[in-house]
């Protein structure tokens, strides 16, 4: 058998890590959460609850993938108790992974496609309603949506084919850096706007009439179900990375790291947006139109607009590529290990099928909008990001938190084995009370809420 991959050094997995944790939800979902939800006390939640629910889970996903040196399906069967049937959820998982990237292409696309316009003035004169035109007319051309989707699949595929150390884990490594540093640029730029101090004591000062306008129960919840999908965690993203890596250094003090670097990039992300939607007379509680509709607006109105806006979404799209690659690893290492193919083949077949499997989602917003699943108004990306994000993740992370911590799966304490090997943090026997009861209560109660809050 050919010897499994590894990662060339620490800092490519740190950055691996985070660069598939790094995506859409902190730079798009988290700017306009905090905006909805009253500022400053989301902020401060979030971080309480990606410390106590993300981390954990993380830990595990990575002791899952360190001790069996597998993908998420063989995974599971390499540590189950004999006869039993964890792995089953391994077959989920992989569909997961494939359906996530169904959608998270498309937008992925969009993203691209607002780069290239922004490079090139398209945005500049131009009244609110011609913006909204603007992106009304993209929604409505498969071309346009497909043929974006499409060469973010092509760049994908390329990358992840060059090899695990030669590909993904270099060119990952170039466009975190590269995100780090634009993002930096572009924060500093935003909070030094004339009134943007107001944007500023909003996001990171806590109010209690903000809260009060929007319901302490939906901030707790929002920033707990933030906290928790921000990280990918419930379908292999991370256990696959953990796979990779050696036992020099303990899990507890990775995950810290990586889930440092996503918060770190969430809360520049809303000191790039709030602060300018602050300091131009926008309201920062709109919702996902925020980045595409109300955005561009700012961006037209400030000197250096354009070149802002460019660097901008170019940040976007490197984070948004980011996450590509690494959820795309998964599934290359799928096929690697299932089917015993090379690299090369595994990453074409998988591209092929993601590519495939995108264009139901692109032509929902256009040929396909009469197909309104679920509710009225949603449309094919609304049904597979519901199926991902409120059943796959939060069901898959309960399976593996109750697989690390019950004596009918691999067991506490082959986990606390696993996750403290190495230099660094250590897990602490006595938080077995937390990881086998409290942890997967919060995960039921996520699972069950989001389902029910969704429906009503």
């Amino acid at each position: 058998m050919k010897e499994r991959e590894t990662l060339g050094s620490r800092l490519g997995f740190i950055l691996l890590s985070a660069g598939c944790a790094i995506g859409i939800g902190n730079v798009w979902r988290f700017p306009y959460m905090v905006g909805e939800n009253g500022g400053g006390l989301f902020v401060l939640v979030y971080i309480l609850f990606l410390l106590i629910l993300g981390v954990p889970i993380m830990t595990m996903e990575y002791a899952i993938g360190r001790s069996s040196r597998k993908s998420i399906l063989l995974a599971y069967k390499e540590l189950e108790p004999i006869g039993s049937k964890w792995h089953v959820f391994g077959y989920f998982a992989i569909a997961g992974n494939y359906l996530l990237l169904m959608f998270y292409s498309v937008v992925s696309g969009w993203i691209l496609r607002y780069f290239i316009l922004t490079v090139f003035g398209a945005f500049e004169g131009k009244s609110p309603d011609q913006i909204t035109g603007i992106y009304q007319e993209m929604m409505k051309s498969p071309v346009s949506l497909i043929g974006f989707m499409a060469i973010t699949m092509v760049i994908t595929v390329f990358i992840t084919s060059l090899g695990l150390e030669a590909g993904v884990e270099r060119v990952t490594k170039i466009m975190m850096v590269a995100l780090i540093i634009i993002m930096v640029g572009l924060g500093i730029r935003s909070v030094t706007l004339p009134g943007a101090g107001e944007g500023v004591k909003f996001y990171l000062m806590p109010s209690a009439e903000n809260v009060r306008k929007v319901g302490l129960g939906n901030v707790l919840y929002g920033a707990l179900n933030q906290s928790f999908f921000t990280l990918s965690l419930g379908i292999g993203g991370m256990e696959i990375f953990g796979s990779y890596i050696k036992k020099d250094r303990s899990l507890v003090g990775e995950a810290i790291i990586v889930a440092g670097l996503d918060t770190f990039v969430a809360i520049v992300a809303g000191l790039i947006t709030i602060p300018a939607c602050f300091a131009y007379g926008v309201a920062p509680d709109k919702g996902p139109s925020l980045i595409f509709l109300t955005l561009p607006n700012v961006f037209t109105s400030m000197k250096g607009g354009r070149v802002l806006g460019s660097f901008f979404f170019l940040f976007m799209y490197f984070a948004a590529l980011s996450t590509m690659i690494g959820v795309f690893e998964n599934d290359v290492s799928f096929s690697i290990d299932l089917f015993g193919i090379n690299r090369k083949k595994a990453a074409l077949i998988a591209g092929l099928v993601i590519t495939i499997g995108s264009i139901p989602c692109a032509l929902g917003f256009n040929v396909l909008s009469f197909f309104q699943p679920l509710k009225a108004g949603n449309t094919v990306m609304d049904l597979e990001d519901f199926i991902v994000s409120n059943l796959l993740l939060p069901i898959g992370a309960l399976v593996s938190c109750l697989f690390c911590t019950c004596r009918y799966g691999w067991g506490f304490d082959k986990y606390l084995e696993e996750v403290n090997a190495g230099e660094g943090i250590k897990v602490s026997s006595g938080l077995g009370w937390y990881l086998k009861i409290v942890l997967p209560m919060i995960l039921v109660f996520l699972a069950v809420y989001g389902l029910w809050s969704y429906f009503t």
